[in-house]
């Protein structure tokens, strides 16, 4: 499945005319995380990833990343780091405000992702500040499950674990491998140490899930985003020497049951719709389609 892209990287595209905000649009702070969070609430799965981000920042600082909209009794957010992720943005009105405010905090992005009906209106109003994207991914699935894989009779790989901190050495060529094949290009370039740091907070978690093999990672799966009673598994990877050889379904299962017992009791991911071995596994599995993404890839 599809990692979203970390902080860095992106394009600047040629200016345009400056988008005139319809709303009242601000940034929030320490005092809004409760309110925010209710946002969020509305669709908790749809929205871990901005839910993950506020409960980890607390907001903190003056210009904050994270912007609400509030006009005419509509309320709705936008997340604008590297990742323009907006909420519950369900309005033209809400989606013009937003970009107009997102358009003069950032010069550029690495992505823009999100409910696929959001992402690409507000991608539209965005297109001519920041130019011709890389890629537009306009369907992907959104996929949930709550029930244990398996009470439905799945097999279970009893070899996935969550991975230990004296493993960050193996576990970081294969989240590399995973974010450069999915994206197209290197999480980072020059100093590592930032993306490093990435990883070893996901272990430092519990949240980085692996099956190792002589030394050698062959499995990896992170759980992003964990909020508001959902964790988000991104980060899905199998070592290619491994493909092909029905590992991918147990250990999806393994990370399913190990997060419903011990994480969240509700699981989702997003997947490229082009994907059909992954989507095939995750419906093995036994998650189903929730909702559709997209992603603009800058």
């Amino acid at each position: 499945m599809r990692q979203a892209p970390v902080d860095g990287g992106g394009r600047v595209g040629q200016a345009g005319p400056m988008l005139r905000s319809l709303g009242t649009v601000r940034a929030l702070g320490m005092q809004d995380v409760e309110d925010a969070l209710e946002v969020c609430r509305r669709d908790p799965v749809t929205n871990v990833f901005v839910a993950a981000r506020i409960l980890e920042s607390g907001l903190a600082g003056t210009r904050g990343p994270l912007f609400s909209y509030d006009s005419g009794g509509e309320r709705a957010l936008c997340w604008c780091s590297a990742n323009v992720v907006p909420v519950e943005a369900t309005s033209s009105r809400a989606i013009g405000a937003l970009a107009a405010k997102v358009v003069r905090r950032r010069a550029w992005a690495s992505s823009v992702f999100g409910p696929a009906d959001q992402v690409l209106d507000l991608w539209g109003r965005l297109v001519r500040h920041w130019g011709v994207p890389r890629e537009i991914r306009d369907n992907q699935l959104v996929m949930t499950m709550r029930e244990s894989p398996m009470a439905l009779g799945q097999v279970v790989d009893p070899g996935v674990r969550v991975a230990r901190r004296d493993e960050l050495d193996i576990v970081l060529p294969a989240a590399t491998a995973m974010f450069t094949e999915e994206i197209g290009y290197p999480p980072y370039q020059g100093s590592g140490v930032a993306y490093r740091q990435g990883v070893a907070t996901l272990i430092e978690r519990g949240h980085c899930l692996v099956r190792v093999e002589d030394g050698q990672v062959v499995f990896k799966a992170d759980l992003g985003s964990v909020a508001l009673g959902v964790a988000q598994v991104q980060g899905v990877w199998v070592h290619p020497r491994w493909r092909g050889q029905g590992l991918a379904a147990p250990a999806m299962a393994a990370v399913v049951e190990h997060t419903l017992r011990h994480v969240a009791p509700v699981v989702t991911l997003y997947v490229n719709d082009f994907n059909e071995p992954a989507v095939a596994t995750y419906r093995r599995v036994g998650f189903v389609q929730t909702g559709t993404f997209a992603t603009v890839l800058l």
